[in-house]
């Protein structure tokens, strides 16, 4: 073996990542909202990019071979859509037909269109009543006076001096749902006060409104609404404190610690549920974030109709004419590449987006051919799907499909629906069918549970036989799984809500 130093030449296939494609696939992966906020940014870092259009000297930097086709995507750039013919009969032909020239895909996103497509959420009436007299969607959103600026408007009335600073920073620690977080002590002892001197005060905050407002725990507040309504007795009182016997349902437990009768204690539960164990939650706080579809899906006459969601993405275009100005001044090399650079970011950009709507499009095209049968007749119907399946069926990457699926929402006549709901495991059928999606059985299973009659409460063994009946191959521990998972008790639990709700 030679140790002298020597050239070799060899060859070799690398995939690098460059910034150009890692915007992509992070693109990709956002939702419409999180790209209109990457798009403000861009806006602001690009003097190149017109989020309004630039007139008529402001073509897309697009090769000559593709400018037909820019042509009308710059006319509706955030507009694609497609329809997907029903009679296609294998996964291999191309099912979903582009037509971005037609008259009717020439708007903005899918509620400006006449006939609407927003899978009968009625967006298309709201949209066409934002005239004077129409309805204001920001106030409508808007939220009342928090709970903190409502107990410091009653604190301002009935404390003053230093009691009033003890009593803000009290009223800061209690959260929205008007519990107090943290401990008092904690609170005393950095304020520099007596832990008698806080507890006064915040006996004075838990006589604020709400009722049950301060209070440090779940029998408080009850114990602070019962005594507003002057039913505090000893009973209630160990009624409230044995909540967790309350929630069991055991009755004749509860019975023998109150000391009292069935009659009695029915009265008494019954008084304990019209409380409120949340008081603080009535007042406005955050407002609740909305979820933006994505996708809208609408039934037409020749098959299904599949569009993205354009009003949350605004028109994005070169503005050619400034460029052109901007070249046409006097340039040091430095401010040339500069704009050059701005230029080629501007261009990748725009095809980027494109290519991600395309993707976007493409896939959501392909799950509503997949689950047809839901959307004609519901999640009794949804099919097992798997994220390979619909890559194959596109000639995609499986990583690019969920990317896809990620983060976003689909709109169709039976709701709003994230991507990734369409994706379920495979149930076997009993008689050697088709198999059934995770999701069906699991709708079965809460159909069957919220038709059990009160007196018969189903266990898990007899909804396995039912669902058996109905065709579902299932094991006991599987309806128990799945059963927790969708928040229901067991029988035993059940049955003791039952007769609860029963004696009340």
């Amino acid at each position: 073996m030679s140790l002298a130093p020597r050239l070799d030449l060899r060859q070799s296939q690398s995939l690098v990542m460059t910034p150009q494609l890692q915007q992509a696939i992070k693109l990709l992966a956002l939702s419409n909202l999180e790209v209109e906020a990457f798009i403000a940014e861009e806006l602001e870092k690009n003097p190149l990019l017109d989020a309004q259009g630039g007139g008529e000297d402001t073509p897309d930097p697009v090769p000559p071979e593709d400018q037909g086709e820019w042509e009308s995507l710059r006319d509706s750039p955030a507009d694609a859509s497609e329809l997907l013919n029903s009679g296609a009969e294998a996964l291999g032909e191309a099912a979903l037909d582009v037509d971005l020239s037609a008259e009717a895909f020439h708007h903005d996103s899918a509620v400006d269109s006449l006939g609407g497509m927003d899978g009968g959420l009625g967006l298309n009436g709201a949209a066409g009543s934002m005239a004077e007299d129409g309805p204001d969607f920001d106030n409508m959103a808007a939220g009342g006076a928090s709970l903190a600026d409502h107990l410091m408007a009653q604190a301002g009335a009935s404390i003053a001096g230093d009691d009033l600073f003890i009593a803000a920073q009290i009223i800061d620690q209690i959260d929205e749902c008007g519990y107090l977080q943290g401990s008092l002590l904690d609170l005393s002892s950095r304020l520099e006060v007596p832990l008698a001197r806080s507890e006064q005060v915040l006996a004075i905050i838990q006589t604020f409104d709400p009722t049950g407002v301060g209070a440090r725990s779940l029998s408080e507040c009850l114990a602070l609404q019962a005594k507003e309504a002057d039913r505090y007795d000893p009973c209630m009182a160990r009624l409230i404190d044995n909540l967790d016997l309350v929630a069991r349902g055991d009755m004749a437990r509860l019975k023998r610690i109150c000391g009292v009768d069935d009659e009695d204690l029915a009265d008494m539960v019954r008084e304990l549920r019209s409380y409120d164990p949340k008081p603080g939650c009535r007042f406005g706080g955050e407002p609740p974030a909305s979820v933006i579809p994505d996708v809208f899906v609408a039934r037409r006459r020749d098959g299904w109709a599949v569009e993205l969601n354009g009003a949350t993405l605004p028109r994005l275009l070169v503005n050619r004419s400034y460029h052109a100005q901007v070249s046409a001044g006097p340039q040091d090399k430095a401010s040339k590449a500069w704009l050059s650079d701005c230029l080629a970011s501007a261009n990748w950009l725009i095809k980027t987006l494109d290519q991600r709507q395309r993707t976007i499009v493409k896939v959501a095209g392909e799950i509503v051919k997949q689950q047809e049968a839901f959307f004609l007749r519901g999640v009794a119907h949804l099919r097992p799907l798997t994220l390979r399946q619909v890559a194959e069926a596109i000639e995609m990457h499986e990583s690019t499909v969920s990317r896809v699926t990620s983060n976003k929402y689909l709109s169709c006549a039976r709701g709003l629906f994230e991507l990734k709901y369409f994706f379920t495991s495979a149930i076997a059928a009993a008689d050697g069918g088709e198999a059934v999606s995770a999701e069906a059985v699991k709708s079965a299973i809460r159909a069957l549970i919220a038709a059990e009659d009160a007196k018969k409460i189903l266990s898990d063994d007899t909804l396995v036989e039912l669902l058996n009946a109905k065709g579902f191959d299932i094991a006991r521990r599987t309806v128990a799984k799945y059963r927790e998972a969708m928040g229901i008790g067991s029988s035993v639990q059940r049955r003791r809500q039952k007769a609860l709700a029963g004696a009340t």
